[in-house]
């Protein structure tokens, strides 16, 4: 019986340890002041120098780059809960943006690295975000390199509707971003994204309705024809909240 009592207490602060470093990134923020960024504006420019790490409070942001010809590329959508520059060493190499009403938080890097060399718990977490981060870029190359312009919109909302709401994927879905941020995300054009959705709702997988939301009909098959069938109905490890 001792036994057992201490096995179940080993495992409740093995429990609370992994909790408490989920979290701890985010306790770093907290007494900074919120602050509220309107609808296109930057957080932050590709090439400045990245003095700060920044936290989505709410809302969704951009992360993009800038090639070639003045061709955007954006990166990568940060949620409520999402870190941004905590893999940067010296510059942003993006520019971050409100894609809508947001408020974020900020924390200068020399205070952040300090506090995560200070803690085990911290470390952990950190090292975790960063391999998310890796595993994150690894999936959107595959995306780009491997899949056709349907794949790539079915991977994309498929993930969305994960994201927003976990809980709940086969309803009515907010989509925060414009098409043409979803165009420059997936490396197609606007008139593709706008064919290929129109496509998926004659064959009744999703269902516009208005311009920022979209009913999933049919999530099994939005789920195959992303290619990915096996991954979305696994836990998905490609981000970590920091609430």
């Amino acid at each position: 019986m001792l036994m057992q009592k201490n096995q179940a207490f080993e495992h409740a602060e093995m429990t609370n340890e992994t909790i408490y470093a989920g979290r701890s990134l985010s306790a770093l923020f907290l007494a900074s002041a919120m602050e509220p960024i309107s609808v296109g504006r930057a957080i932050c420019w590709e090439g400045d120098e990245a003095k700060h790490l920044f936290q989505v409070v709410e809302g969704v942001v951009r992360l993009y780059r800038i090639v070639g010809e003045g061709r955007r590329v954006i990166t990568a959508f940060c949620f409520a809960g999402d870190l941004i520059g905590a893999s940067l060493q010296r510059d942003f190499l993006f520019t971050a943006e409100a894609v809508t009403e947001c408020r974020i938080r900020r924390i200068s890097r020399k205070s952040f690295y300090d506090e995560v060399a200070r803690s085990d718990a911290l470390h952990t977490a950190y090292i975790s975000l960063l391999c998310q981060e890796t595993a994150a870029a690894q999936e959107q190359m595959v995306l780009l390199s491997k899949k056709n312009a349907e794949e790539r919109l079915c991977s994309f909302i498929a993930k969305l509707a994960s994201r927003r709401n976990p809980q709940a994927r086969q309803s009515l879905l907010r989509v925060p971003m414009n098409r043409q941020d979803i165009a420059d995300h997936l490396g197609l054009t606007i008139e593709t994204v706008s064919r290929t959705l129109t496509k998926l709702a004659s064959r009744n997988v999703v269902a516009p309705e208005g311009r920022h939301d979209l009913r999933i009909v049919n999530l099994a098959v939005l789920t195959q024809l992303s290619g990915d069938a096996d991954d979305f109905f696994e836990k998905s490890c490609h981000r970590v909240s920091l609430h």
